[in-house]
């Protein structure tokens, strides 16, 4: 005869085994879901320990659409990939809530300014460049955000904004020998159309410190900053 006390015990392990691997499996699946609701909401699941600051989680899914349609991660479009962007619809936002996410930079973030109608970077310019370029301190992208003041056409400002964002990244590529330039370097060029900034801005550092500050002047423009966010 078969030990009956044997066969129960066998059925009460089995019992506790699949106990566990259910809880478990619940544990994962919640797990899963709360990153899942953490990227719709535009939130961090976990607050990366080496992110700085600034890496809201509104700033985060921003960023990664920016950096997506520069090509810059993987799923982007290939090569260097920096099309023109319609801007509202990468951000998703009003302009002023844009404009908001970048003020926690401005301990590191810089403007470079232009003459109106012109994308040429002049010395003053060229040196601010290089030096916000420098001081990349381990972070992984670099933003370069230009703009153009309301003069003209929306037309002729896109443009004009496009040749203000590569007269950046053509400078960049002169002055550094780094390979991984073009997977570090993200351009929107935003024209006169969306994010124009205020005059606070004007107390950030800027290409033209020593010139009068103004909303005209001051979107004639392209904003830097290195970025650092886990994405």
């Amino acid at each position: 005869m078969k030990n009956p006390a044997l066969h129960f015990g066998i059925f009460a392990a089995a019992l506790v085994l699949t106990a566990i691997m259910l809880v478990t499996w619940i544990n994962s699946a919640s797990a899963r879901l709360a990153d899942v609701q953490a990227e719709k909401n535009g939130q961090a699941a976990v607050a990366a320990a080496a992110d700085e600051g600034y890496c809201s989680g509104a700033l985060r899914p921003i960023l990664r659409r920016v950096l997506t349609s520069c090509g810059l991660l993987q799923g982007g479009q290939s090569g260097r990939g920096c099309q023109p962007l319609q801007a509202k619809s990468v951000a998703a936002m009003s302009g002023d809530d844009f404009n908001a996410l970048f003020k926690p930079l401005a301990h590191r973030a810089a403007i470079i300014q232009f003459a109106k109608d012109s994308a040429e970077l002049d010395p003053n310019a060229l040196a601010l460049v290089e030096k916000t370029f420098a001081d990349q301190r381990g972070a992984s992208y670099f933003l370069v955000v230009s703009r153009a003041s309301p003069e003209g056409s929306a037309a002729y400002n896109a443009e004009l904004s496009k040749k203000r964002a590569n007269a950046v990244l053509g400078h960049l590529r002169q002055k550094f020998n780094d390979p991984d330039l073009d997977q570090e370097v993200g351009l929107l060029w935003l024209g006169e159309e969306f994010a124009q900034l205020d005059e606070q801005f004007c107390q950030w550092t800027r290409s033209a410190q020593e010139q009068p500050c103004a909303t005209a002047e001051l979107n004639r423009s392209a904003f830097l900053a290195w970025i650092d966010c886990r994405l």
